[in-house]
């Protein structure tokens, strides 16, 4: 059997094996070819800052990987890319993507949040995903880009087709992807001819000494910037409500000190963060990790969900603490290719969970399975069942 065979449906204690026999790997990977799996948290930190290791796809053997396949125009993001152009991207979108933005969408993340908690009325059940998870990060990202309400259903549905894809429909990814490039497409155009307040305006309208954004990298940011601060925000709040609810003591420790939000959020992350895995890398020439040598061009995945349960690192990884440090945590990545929304998806976090807790003194876990979506990279679930 091999060592990480049940990854799927157990990835905690398959890393937890792999930790402590081979914590470099060759596995089969998400898209079926061989790859590497890195899981103890001193190798995973290095290898996320190693600039050895590209995220360019380019680097990849011919052959050996096979991934999402993303149009030309959603594929210039800073997740496929490495210096200088993940350098002068990065330096160009963080003129828009301010710590200042992301304070002044408190107010209206707090407004939000406690609007869709007034939906639900003042007693009842209801599945927190669907009502509060993931309408919450979906509204606050098409706000932030200037996204029409009356467009934003469409997005949220073609952000699940392409995060969790239904079997029995094969090409719903594919039309997910044409529909959201044709839309971007005629957003962009729209804010150059009509500038708003918003992120898309700015970063069409954003300089650096005479440069600026493509048309292609303009595209692929937004893609990103909605793809990923749906989807991991969505996963975040979710697990940690749902750790709360199953640690009793921790929930009424937080409700008796909720000053402490901001802390247990980074505990939230680290226990169970939205992602399993970082980005594929690509060795750009023959790389050593924990004395396994990984040929240039092989793909390398490295575990953040392994990482951060490490007991070398985390002493008793495996138990929720809210009074843990839990700082250095790589939930959110490590390096130059760290969360560029980390601040925005913790300030989400922070303001869901203390809408809840002050809204819904008796909220408890519903009746029905839990199940987590079938996925290999990412961590969350595909419903919340609670009563309040």
């Amino acid at each position: 059997m091999d060592l990480a065979d049940g990854l799927l449906d157990h990835p905690y204690d398959v890393y937890r094996r792999l930790r402590d026999t081979a914590p470099v790997h060759r596995i089969t990977g998400p898209d079926g070819t061989p790859a590497w799996l890195v899981t103890r948290y001193e190798d995973v930190r290095a290898a996320l800052a190693d600039p050895r290791l590209s995220l360019d796809k380019r680097n990849a053997t011919a052959g050996t990987y096979k991934g999402l396949s993303l149009p030309p125009a959603l594929d210039a993001n800073l997740l496929n890319m490495d210096p200088p152009d993940h350098t002068r991207i990065r330096r160009l979108v963080g003129r828009a993507f301010t710590p200042r933005r992301v304070q002044q969408l408190r107010a209206p993340i707090r407004r939000t949040a406690d609007q869709l908690l007034d939906a639900l009325g003042t007693h009842g059940t209801a599945d927190l995903v669907a009502s509060y998870a993931a309408p919450l990060p979906i509204t606050v990202i098409c706000d932030l880009l200037g996204i029409p309400e009356g467009d934003r259903l469409d997005f949220r549905q073609w952000t699940d087709s392409l995060t969790a894809p239904d079997p029995a429909r094969p090409r719903a990814a594919k039309e997910a992807m044409a529909a959201m490039l044709e839309f971007l497409t005629l957003l962009v155009a729209a804010k150059r001819r009509a500038p708003a307040d918003d992120l898309l305006s700015d970063l069409i309208a954003v300089r650096d000494e005479g440069d600026r954004l493509g048309e292609e990298e303009l595209m692929s940011l937004a893609f990103l910037i909605l793809f990923a601060g749906y989807e991991n925000t969505v996963q975040l709040i979710g697990n940690a409500v749902l750790a709360l609810l199953q640690h009793p003591d921790q929930l009424a420790a937080l409700r008796k000190e909720p000053e402490r939000l901001p802390a247990a959020v980074e505990e939230f992350a680290r226990y169970e963060g939205p992602m399993l895995l970082a980005m594929r890398r690509f060795p750009v020439e023959d790389v050593t990790i924990a004395g396994v040598t990984v040929p240039a061009g092989e793909t390398v995945w490295v575990s953040l969900a392994a990482a951060d349960r490490d007991p070398a690192r985390f002493p008793d990884p495996d138990r929720l603490d809210l009074s843990r440090d839990a700082s250095g945590h790589l939930a959110l990545g490590h390096g130059i290719h760290y969360c560029l929304g980390a601040p925005l998806a913790r300030a989400e976090t922070e303001i869901a969970l203390a809408a809840l807790l002050e809204r819904f003194p008796e909220l408890a876990l519903g009746a029905g399975e839990l199940r987590w979506r079938s996925s290999s990279r990412a961590r969350g679930l595909v419903a919340l069942p609670v009563t309040y």
